[in-house]
């Protein structure tokens, strides 16, 4: 499965995998030990045992002597192009709006509810600004790749 996460140094895309009981992140490999610790391979042939914890969409990893932070980026939440628009990550229905034109929007805030292949899926501010359109209410149905906000970036 294919994943997107936000790191201080921009966006990583991680492919996750599951064969028995190991875990393959990418080139690396991960197995949870019976004592519940968390043993990383490295594909350069390092290993060691990593520190993990989820806090919110947030994961913080301790290994070999650094911290990293990683934050899950949603399907849909991230913009496209210049034009600052928020796009449906998949065919659904539209839940929740829950900002209206002209509103100002922190990063992280979630903008939109849609629900596709019974599930929610929110669509999240990936930066501060105002939205400036929004392009479809409750009840509709959207496809793939539709715009469904859009959004100007202002700094904090």
């Amino acid at each position: 499965m294919h994943h997107q996460f936000r790191t201080a140094q921009g966006a990583v895309e991680v492919t996750l995998a599951k064969e028995g009981e190991v875990w393959h992140l990418g080139e690396h490999q991960a197995t949870v030990e019976r004592d519940g610790r968390l043993l990383i391979q490295l594909a350069s042939g390092v290993s060691g045992f990593a520190t993990v914890a989820k806090v919110g969409d947030s994961w913080w990893i301790h290994f070999e002597g650094h911290t990293f932070c990683l934050e899950r980026i949603e399907p849909g939440a991230s913009q496209s192009g210049d034009e600052g628009g928020l796009t449906a990550p998949m065919p659904g229905k539209v839940l929740d709006v829950l900002v209206e034109v002209g509103q100002l929007v922190e990063a992280g805030q979630t903008l939109m509810v849609l629900e596709a292949m019974k599930m929610e899926h929110r669509i999240l501010a990936s930066t501060s600004g105002q939205v400036t359109g929004i392009h479809f209410t409750v009840g509709e149905q959207v496809q793939q790749g539709s715009i469904l906000l859009e959004m100007s970036e202002y700094e904090d």
